[in-house]
């Protein structure tokens, strides 16, 4: 899939500004030189740069076992919900990251490979390709990537970011459940860990909401999460903590149904009682299961 890049046209608008006024807090050049590297065979771009980011957070990974996953033989190509449910299917937490080369920078600088899509031919006759960013030099004015059969290209941050803007400036970050890229915005976190969940043991769930707990503390959808996840493993005493942290924290008819429902499975009858007649009270989409859940309590 790799080719040699067209003649580009337009310009640049990030680098400019990136080159004149550099983020004081980064340093001008970073490289993660310890990153893997499997040489893109034929148009498997997708499941090299899969595996390369997989590997590099301690989930060791071939791109062969990858091709079944995210490589369409009729497209010659990965799409990028396969590449986002192929790394989830590994055990990783697949997040996408704003599209920005400062953000680039950020995650590198943080330790995080970047899987990125380039499209390295035209806007009309387009050459995707997938590679993995692992640092940048602003005095020389480029990135580092593994990219198909080169190990360490050097890219100018220009040339860079019109193949990225080309290919819609999607990016994405795997991490271990528990930790989250650094640019990540609570939305797309939020995505990615409810898709996560779909396919996750509810150990390696309810630590990844933990971690994003840890970040966005008022996440009502990080707390129902680890709550169900916790009472999946058998934790009902930690599920119940959790939701009633919830329920209080929001006043949410769904945490404080779910609460009553732990509770009675505890034993704590009048407790369980009070959690659904506040459930039933607040309303909403959520009154006619927390409804039922008080008859049970009363039964």
């Amino acid at each position: 899939m790799l080719v040699l890049l067209a003649a580009l046209t337009g310009c640049a608008v990030q680098t400019p500004r990136l080159l004149g006024a550099p983020p004081a807090d980064l340093p001008p050049r970073v490289e993660l030189v310890a990153t893997p590297f499997f040489p893109q065979e034929d148009y498997q771009c997708g499941p090299a740069a899969l595996a390369t980011a997989l590997s590099a957070i301690g989930i060791p990974t071939r791109p062969e076992s990858l091709v079944d996953r995210v490589f369409l033989p009729g497209r010659q190509g990965s799409l990028q919900i396969e590449m986002l449910a192929g790394a989830r299917g590994r055990g990783a937490v697949a997040t996408r990251i704003p599209g920005t080369l400062e953000a680039l920078m950020r995650e590198t600088h943080e330790g995080n490979a970047v899987v990125v899509l380039q499209n390295l031919g035209l806007s009309w006759a387009p050459s995707w390709h997938y590679a993995v960013v692992i640092g940048y030099d602003l005095d020389a004015a480029h990135f580092v990537l593994r990219s198909g059969p080169m190990k360490r290209q050097e890219l100018a941050l220009s040339t860079f970011e019109h193949t990225w803007d080309r290919g819609g400036r999607w990016a994405f970050v795997v991490t271990p459940p528990g930790a989250l890229p650094a640019t990540v915005s609570e939305t797309e976190a939020t995505q990615a860990l409810v898709a996560f969940e779909h396919n996750a043991p509810p150990n390696a769930a309810a630590r990844a909401y933990q971690g994003a707990l840890a970040r966005w503390p008022d996440n009502l959808t990080f707390a129902m999460g680890l709550g169900n996840t916790l009472y999946a493993q058998g934790d009902k005493s930690g599920a119940a903590g959790v939701f009633r942290d919830a329920a209080q924290r929001h006043d949410d008819a769904a945490a404080y149904n779910n609460l009553a429902m732990v509770l009675l499975e505890l034993g704590r009858r009048d407790d369980a009682r009070r959690a659904a007649e506040r459930a039933v009270s607040l309303g909403g989409p959520f009154q006619a299961q927390a409804a039922d859940t008080l008859r049970r309590v009363n039964e």
